[in-house]
């Protein structure tokens, strides 16, 4: 039996959407751009089939597919009675022109939270969930992640999925972490923007490795991001998490980073002083746990100082 979200029957679940393309570089910037100003003149039409055809300069799929990781990725958000779209708080803070973390994706820290964003979605990117977060092994080929999924979707009620349209999403979840065999170095940074992370690795022409372990250019900042998200998700009413929650439970840090139990100590020994105080490391006759000392973490307060460490790098 599973653990986590998806041992919900009525879970929803979600394999298409991005029309088999995986997320390209400039993508996430042109949403942004567009959205932001449609905003400022009204109009609803950012991604329809024609406009978004002649806006965007691709076909119609890819139309499709740009809005899919733009709110896959949190860069924009749907108002659901009027079918409008707007920039988010997350899309702001990264993209603006001149207040903006990352405008053009240039950072690590960017890719990283890409992927946290991804990876722990259970709704929307359900593959992506489900090989982060249920896969044991440490390979796995297509063909045995495709039948996983045929076996989730038979608990699942509201999961109808072909394997026609699992094997698709396969292929997109492969190919946004390694390049596809034979493309070229502009086409490898182009479509495989997950791939900079190093989180899986093609062993042969049919199997791939997770890369398990500590991951220094995880900023501590995108951890502890992810480790609110995980916390106000998983114990919103808890007061304190302990190590095992934060390593083994789906959608945790641990599990999402690919973290070992080693790698993710070692953060927390350190996360007073990391979180500026919002949290604190506790050891007592053997119970590690981390306690919250404040009840309004705002996961996005801890973003800044992530990028304001590779700006100090650059410039030493």
């Amino acid at each position: 039996m599973l653990r986590g979200p998806l041992n919900d029957p009525a879970v929803k679940t979600r394999f298409a959407g991005h029309e088999t393309f995986p997320l390209r570089r400039l993508w996430l910037r042109k949403a942004y751009e567009a959205v932001r100003e449609d905003e400022k003149s009204s109009q609803n039409n950012t991604f329809d089939k024609d406009f978004g055809i002649v806006r965007f300069g691709v076909g119609k799929n890819m139309v499709a597919a740009i809005r899919h990781w733009a709110q896959i990725f949190r860069v924009i958000e749907e108002d659901g009675e009027s079918g409008t779209y707007r920039v988010s708080r997350l899309g702001q803070l990264i993209f603006d022109d001149e207040t903006g973390l990352d405008p053009y994706m240039e950072s690590i820290s960017t890719i990283w939270l890409l992927h946290w964003f991804v990876a722990s979605d259970f709704e929307r990117a359900t593959t992506w969930f489900y090989a982060f977060n249920h896969l044991n092994a440490q390979t796995f080929d297509r063909d045995s992640l495709t039948e996983s999924l045929g076996l989730l979707c038979k608990r699942l009620e509201r999961a109808r999925s072909s394997t026609a349209t699992l094997k698709r999403d396969v292929e997109c979840f492969v190919r946004s972490y390694v390049a596809k065999a034979g493309a070229g170095a502009i086409d490898d940074q182009i479509e495989t923007v997950l791939g900079e992370l190093g989180l899986i690795k093609e062993v042969s022409s049919r199997s791939f490795e997770f890369r398990r372990g500590a991951k220094p250019t995880l900023h501590d900042g995108i951890f502890l991001f992810a480790l609110e998200e995980f916390w106000q998700n998983w114990a919103p009413q808890q007061s304190t998490l302990s190590v095992e929650a934060i390593v083994y439970e789906p959608g945790s840090p641990g599990r999402v980073f690919k973290l070992d139990e080693h790698a993710v100590v070692d953060r927390l020994v350190a996360i007073d002083t990391a979180s500026k105080g919002a949290y604190a490391w506790s050891d007592t006759a053997g119970v590690r746990n981390v306690a919250r000392r404040r009840d309004d973490v705002d996961p996005l307060d801890f973003l800044p100082a992530a990028f304001d460490a590779e700006t100090s790098q650059e410039a030493a």
